[in-house]
């Protein structure tokens, strides 16, 4: 790999491309003895398993000792091991269920395959069993799996929401009443609102199974993340010292290359301009001179169109070399092919007949795919996380392997290729949930109401607000209050199915579809919210490959009606909003500027759209604007924010006037909301931002950090924490760029609804030293 790396070095259309180049060493893996049930340790040795990894054992041995457990190690580290002996071993000694629960239809497959391999080899009479239970199943096929009662059922947290909790009672209590051991896959990606639904969903479940008299353990696996016990004992409900941690992972590895990529920037004269060759274009680039040279691939992109998209393009650009063969074994692997596909990918990559794939993070997950030569990652992924579990699919075995990330031209991506310390040494990122949101509890306390009668006692899993939830229902007529010899109880009283009026992925329940006009049929349904910003009047927008204007938006009948478009263009709305301070709920002084305070406080938000405008793709620039006439939206949500001291103020605007203290303000403002998933396992479109030179409020300018949520799901009273390191690193971010008045690579956002206007980089920085003492 090292004679390879040497090799792309010196590709004249590579030159300089080259940002940080490390090698981590090779690992010999480390075993562990541990005892096992001999039919288990047999059908194992099979599957060529005769010796347990440490990490795995002690998992096993933390199982076995009554603890929950939560395992965080690298992909391919055999985590899988550490639920299915437990899972195997209760049920072969006393019929103990276990419920494993995955993200996605697809690693949910792919783990039910690999279990009922290794049930089979336990021989007959092992009272081992596994069936998925998922919504791809028909209803004859899902009463069947009931019937035959399995000991391991494998399904997700939205069958669990809809289909499991509603019918514990009358369908499941055979399952519930045995259940030991409860598998929470992945637990890392259930962060955001997704995550604090689910983690409603199992305080339900603990409930429901707290009524049948058990108490299954909770066993985690998890990416490394900064806060792995805190984080699964918030999803799970339960305390963080029931929990063992197990994060030294002890599997084996070849050593592997990693190669931080930037690909090269047009010059605007004698400075940088901020716009870079494209992620995909130099990642398609790389992927086919690997190819070439015989290594089998594996590419990393975000969109399921652009993996698509490149893997065609690439398998032409090999055959245009003469690569015939190679160009054969091109696939692309995304979460919406049908499983035969993807498992038919997946053996070709273990047999070597695919010779590259391009993907989506679908292939991040634990589907087994073996190892590869090498990784490419199209743009940053968002977090050091991801980006770590997509290069855990490189490496066959003890041979070298090579990672490539290539930067894209937006502020996260150069500021890591402008700070690799920042990648390999920085902090892992904390994932967030908050299962205390105040616009979620209620849905989930009536969902619980109508699984089984409320009490007193539990407020035990819905927390101290639980009370007044209650009393909120009861007044609206959702629960009915009954006295009882056992003291108070409260009912569902309410029309319809709880769980089927909501959806684990929203807060909003409000939803508007969008109709395709030739045929009024329904491509897609999105939020209210985002309906106002992705499918107004004359915005452009995309959907499995095809590109449509929005021609009307009814706001009546919740719908839009889109046509088929050729245009050249994409759209982005402008608006004003304003931000109401409710309630400041605590504050601290910065280090630097005692006189100067961050607060953290619960806000009102209100955006008014106000129109859109038309932007060239290729130059980044507006060529055209329209006027929209839209309803004001309004969003009750926690906020940090902080003043602008006055002397500082009088400094900016000595130096750019008017538009350069407005701009600095807005540039900073910009600049920390992009560097947010440094820290915290986010998206940047989940945070929200206001300045303004003056606020009712505070009398003084004042800049805002707002959750994009309803209530909040605990982004920034994360970020209130660490406000400190997030100035400092967006300080850094914007003076180490060598653009003149701002780009994607430190101060534009892709979601300003003012146009990226204004915006001053001096007075940001300026700002930002003066705060932080740099």
């Amino acid at each position: 790999m090292d004679e390879l790396v040497e090799w792309l070095r010196g590709r004249p259309y590579y030159d300089g491309q080259i940002r940080d180049h490390r090698r981590v060493e090779a690992r010999d893996p480390e075993f562990a003895d541990i005892d096992l049930e001999p039919r288990l340790a047999s059908a194992l040795e099979s599957e060529g398993i005769d010796r347990l990894y440490r990490h795995q054992a002690e998992a096993i041995e933390a199982v076995r000792d009554g603890e929950n457990v939560v395992l965080a190690t690298q992909t391919a580290s055999g985590k899988s091991l550490a639920y299915t002996v437990p899972a195997f071993e209760r049920a072969m000694d006393h019929g103990g269920r276990t419920l494993y629960l995955g993200p996605q239809n697809a690693l949910v497959a792919d783990q039910a395959e690999s279990l009922s391999d290794l049930a089979r080899g336990l021989g007959f009479g092992s009272r081992v069993s596994v069936e998925q239970y998922t919504g791809r199943l028909s209803k004859s096929e899902k009463r069947d799996v009931r019937k035959r009662r399995p000991t391991v059922v494998l399904s997700n947290p939205d069958m669990l929401h809809y289909a499991l909790l509603p019918h514990a009672h009358r369908l499941w209590e055979w399952f519930f009443s045995s259940l030991e051991t409860v598998v929470i896959d992945e637990v890392h990606g259930y962060r955001g609102v997704f995550g604090s639904h689910v983690a409603l969903t199992l305080r339900r479940l603990n409930r429901v199974c707290e009524r049948f008299g058990s108490d299954p353990q909770y066993v985690c696996c998890s990416a490394t993340i900064g806060n792995p016990v805190e984080h699964a004992a918030r999803v799970t409900g339960t305390d963080e010292s029931s929990f063992r941690l197990v994060d030294e992972d002890t599997s084996g590895t070849g050593a592997t290359h990693w190669v931080l990529w930037n690909p090269p920037e047009y010059r605007d004269e004698n400075r940088g301009s901020g716009r870079r060759r494209s992620s995909h274009v130099e990642t398609k680039s790389l992927f086919v001179d690997l190819l070439s040279r015989g290594h089998q691939t594996l590419a990393f992109t975000r969109a399921r169109q652009a993996a698509e998209r490149y893997a065609t393009e690439s398998a032409e650009d090999l055959r245009e070399r003469g690569q015939s063969e190679a160009a054969a074994g091109v696939s692309a692997y995304q979460a919406a092919l049908k499983h035969e596909k993807r498992r038919e990918i997946e053996a070709g990559l273990h047999d070597g007949s695919v010779t590259g794939v391009w993907s989506t993070n679908a292939l991040e997950l634990g589907v087994d795919v073996g190892g590869l030569d090498a990784v490419l990652i199209d743009g940053y992924p968002g977090t050091r996380m991801s980006a770590f579990q997509q290069a855990g699919r490189a490496g066959r075995g003890d041979d070298d392997a090579l990672v490539v990330l290539v930067g894209g031209e937006d502020q996260l991506d150069q500021y890591l290729m402008n700070h690799p310390e920042e990648f390999w040494e920085g902090d892992p990122e904390r994932a967030i949930s908050n299962p205390e949101n105040e616009e979620l509890l209620p849905d989930h306390v009536k969902s619980a109401a109508a699984e089984n009668w409320l009490s007193p006692a539990d407020e035990a899993h819905f927390g101290e607000t639980f009370p007044d939830v209650v009393s909120s229902l009861e007044a609206a007529g959702e629960l009915a209050r009954r006295e009882t010899e056992k003291g108070m109880r409260w009912t569902h009283s309410g029309d319809g199915s709880p769980q089927h009026e909501m959806s684990l992925r929203t807060i909003e329940s409000r939803e508007v579809d969008l109709l395709d006009g030739r045929s009024n049929e329904v491509i897609a349904s999105l939020s209210f919210g985002d309906a106002l910003r992705d499918a107004h009047r004359g915005a452009i927008y995309h959907h499995q490959g095809q590109s449509y204007e929005v021609t009307k938006l009814d706001l009546d009948r919740d719908t839009a009606i889109l046509q088929p478009t050729w245009a050249e263009y994409y759209t982005r709305v402008l608006h004003d909003k304003t931000i109401t301070v409710e309630e400041d709920l605590r504050s601290k002084e910065l280090s630097a500027r005692p006189d100067t305070e961050v607060r953290f406080a619960e806000v009102t938000m209100r955006k008014q759209i106000t129109g859109f405008e038309r932007r060239d793709p290729k130059r980044g620039e507006a060529i055209g604007q329209e006027s929209l006439d839209l309803p004001e939206t309004t969003l009750r949500t926690k906020v940090l924010y902080f003043t602008v001291p006055r002397d500082v103020e009088i400094e900016m605007r000595e130096r750019g006037g008017e538009y350069g203290f407005n701009g600095g303000i807005h540039a900073a403002e910009h600049g920390m909301i992009s560097l947010f998933p440094l820290s915290f396992l986010c998206d940047r479109g989940d945070i929200g931002g206001l300045s303004t030179p003056h606020h009712p409020h505070t009398d003084r300018s004042t800049i805002f950090v707002y959750d994009g949520y309803p209530g909040g799901v605990g982004l920034t009273e994360s970020g209130y924490g660490e406000v400190e390191t997030l100035m400092r690193r967006t300080r850094e971010m914007i003076a180490d760029c060598d653009c003149e008045d701002g780009c994607p690579a430190c101060v534009q956002s892709p979601h300003c609804g003012n146009a990226n206007d204004p915006l001053s980089k001096a007075e940001a920085v300026q700002l930002l030293s003066a705060l932080t003492g740099g």
